[in-house]
């Protein structure tokens, strides 16, 4: 799912475009022990409680995607002789109306999402009379094309209100504040099937960690069935480590900085020619990019033979994962510099008095400490 399909669903989550018929939910203790379970008609619950929900299943479409957000195919026999897709799609067609597979569903969430603490596993079914669109992108509400049906799974973690004092109207007294247990924002949840092409994507799901380092690995392969992804920052390690591999002993300043500039400007490209899809490097584009960087051919070799072994199998390097677009960060053990990343030339290596030195290019605009200071420059650089 691209960011318009992901906003055009989240749209729904209001009164006024709603199309959640139920909620289904299972409160479970520390312990994996189910204290309560209940199914609801959606509308009929109080407008108040429906924008707390609103506002959960709101932020299980949020973030990143390749981040937060991450798209996922189901393997082939996922879908057949019991599989996850296949029970997901069960539990889908049921319409939250089977309490034997939404039982069944609880327990494989308790036994496989790893939490310690009190959670809350919500699912919603929500039938969207999907609207056509002209040819310019306007939406035709009275052209339906189909009906996209579908759960939304949110696991939101509960704790305990802090203490503190409030004031008690009947007596009017401040008083110590009752603590009682608090439904908070979701930390993991899934949306299937997938919205791909504005219609339903049955082989795909989109799945939702408020952690982009924490997957929950077990969660995403034993309860979903799909393989784990390799996460963002897993990505940007494995990027790092292809530079290491492939440069070696000669891993120089220039060239890595070389490499950051040219990732930032195909990126830049990439969101000027309004490409939805995030921007994916395979071995290709990584190679060329080091090619471009200064990389000599005998190290384009060792490239050839590291990439595979660093990246393994069906591992996917997203341009915005791999690269910081927001700052350029050269650190020493003393100092860290961090420089506007379309300004990388202003910091330099060079010999001073017969030191190896990072030269930073200044104007008169210098603060230390938010003050205002002058400068002067007595050093010779060789």
């Amino acid at each position: 799912m691209i960011n318009s399909e992901i906003i055009e669903i989240r749209k729904q989550f209001k009164h006024e475009n709603c199309a959640i018929t139920k909620v289904s939910g299972c409160y479970v203790d520390g312990e994996k022990v189910i204290k309560t379970k209940f199914t609801e008609s959606f509308l009929c619950l109080p407008e108040e409680e429906t924008f707390k929900y609103f506002e959960i299943f709101k932020k299980t479409l949020s973030g990143t995607i390749g981040k937060n957000l991450i798209n996922m195919d189901f393997p082939t026999e996922t879908e057949f002789n019991g599989g996850t897709q296949e029970f997901l799609l069960k539990l889908r067609d049921s319409e939250l109306k089977d309490e034997t597979l939404l039982d069944e569903f609880y327990d494989k969430v308790i036994q496989m999402y790893d939490y310690t603490g009190n959670y809350l596993i919500l699912l919603l079914y929500a039938a969207y009379d999907v609207p056509g669109k002209t040819g310019d992108r306007i939406m035709m509400d009275d052209a339906s094309e189909e009906v996209y049906r579908y759960i939304l799974c949110s696991i939101c973690p509960v704790n305990l209100s802090k203490p503190g004092l409030s004031y008690h109207e009947d007596t009017n007294q401040i008083q110590k504040r009752i603590q009682d247990w608090v439904v908070g924002m979701p930390n993991n949840g899934f949306l299937f099937p997938a919205f791909n092409d504005r219609s339903t994507d049955i082989h795909s799901i989109l799945y939702y960690s408020k952690d982009s380092e924490e997957l929950h690995d077990d969660f995403i392969n034993q309860l979903l069935g799909c393989e784990v992804p390799l996460s963002a920052g897993g990505q940007k390690e494995t990027f790092q480590t292809l530079i290491k591999e492939t440069l070696g002993d000669e891993c120089e300043y220039e060239i890595v900085k070389n490499i950051h500039e040219k990732l930032n400007e195909i990126i830049v490209e990439h969101k000027e020619k309004e490409i939805p899809e995030p921007l994916v490097l395979d071995k290709t584009e990584v190679k060329s990019i080091f090619a471009e960087s200064g990389v000599e051919e005998d190290k384009l070799e060792e490239f050839d033979k590291n990439f595979d072994k660093v990246t393994g199998e069906n591992v996917s390097l997203l341009a915005a994962n791999v690269t910081n677009t927001r700052v350029f960060e050269v650190k020493t053990p003393d100092v860290i510099i961090k420089v506007n990343p379309d300004r990388t030339e202003l910091v330099e290596t060079k010999i001073v008095d017969g030191r190896r030195c990072l030269v930073i290019e200044i104007t008169d605009q210098v603060e230390v400490n938010g003050i205002s200071v002058k400068t002067s420059c007595n050093s010779r650089v060789d």
